[in-house]
């Protein structure tokens, strides 16, 4: 839906490879999901750089996600939209609004804030402090409807102290994500991250990776375990001899998890149809059930 990036986070080389953001028109956008559509798509993902920037260059600065989306949902033969990399300085009530009350749009939000302490993220460029970030969580979770909420950290950013990473740990203790992709700060040439000269050893990123990901596992297996006895829509994405796999209105593909789910009734089933699975047990990132 857009190239570029207009950010200019410093641990980023995309801005110089890829240029300033540009949105594809509304009309584009619209003419290749009605393709999709008529190819028996069900499912759509938008993503950006920047997702909730998208139309300020065609619009005087102005996003128009909102405006994307309503045309979108109005797509035959569409059921599931879902976006990623929301960032939340253009994160509106009315965009979250239209998330809570669209029912073709997944109640699924993946904002990548790669961390909450506010030195770090100055340092980083990043355009919101840790108030603002609290702010729209707590919409987020305060919505009418549950919302999945998913997010990527970098752990290890060049002089990142031992303090500022236990903040980041109990950020995430207290807020909970469903989802998350974490990652070890990587030295981009070209960037002013990489140019740092207090780049944190690679032995101690290395142990806060792995202690965060401990951290995160413990958060959603305890999730997932709540939707034990539930019946959920799954799409099915996969069928092999071992049975069928699809995911979850909670889970994008590719990058988060999955459901393996075996037919008791019998009944056939098709890759990109949705069907009823009661889930019957999980671990740290799946679910398994039948159907």
């Amino acid at each position: 839906m857009a190239e570029g990036c207009n950010n200019g986070c410093t641990f980023c080389i995309i801005p110089k490879v890829r240029g300033a953001f540009r949105s594809r028109t509304i009309e584009s956008i619209k003419a290749e999901v009605e393709r999709l559509a008529a190819a028996g798509v069900k499912e759509v993902v938008l993503i950006a750089q920047d997702t909730t920037s998208y139309g300020i260059d065609l619009n005087d600065g102005k996003p128009l996600l909102t405006t994307l989306l309503k045309e979108l949902t109005a797509v035959e033969g569409i059921e599931w939209i879902r976006m990623l990399y929301l960032y939340p300085t253009f994160f509106s009530d009315e965009l979250l609004d239209l998330i809570v009350n669209e029912p073709k749009l997944c109640k699924y939000v993946d904002i990548p804030l790669q961390h909450v302490n506010n030195d770090i993220l100055k340092q980083m460029n990043r355009r919101d402090d840790r108030n603002d970030i609290e702010r729209l969580l707590k919409k987020i979770r305060n919505a009418p409807t549950h919302i999945t909420l998913r997010t990527s950290i970098i752990v290890g950013f060049p002089g990142e102290t031992d303090e500022q990473f236990e903040e980041l740990c109990d950020f995430v203790k207290e807020i909970k994500f469903d989802n998350m992709g974490v990652f070890t700060y990587s030295q981009e040439e070209g960037t002013l991250a990489g140019a740092r000269e207090d780049q944190v050893p690679e032995e101690v990123k290395e142990e806060r990776f792995h202690r965060f990901m401990q951290l995160q596992q413990e958060i959603s297996a305890e999730r997932l375990k709540q939707k034990i006895g539930q019946t959920l829509d799954v799409i099915v994405d996969e069928i092999d001899d071992e049975g069928i796999i699809g995911r979850t209105k909670a889970d994008a593909p590719e990058v988060d998890g999955l459901v393996y789910i075996e037919n008791l009734s019998g009944t056939p089933v098709k890759v990109g149809e949705f069907i009823k699975v009661t889930i019957t047990h999980s671990d740290e990132y799946d679910l398994w059930g039948t159907c």
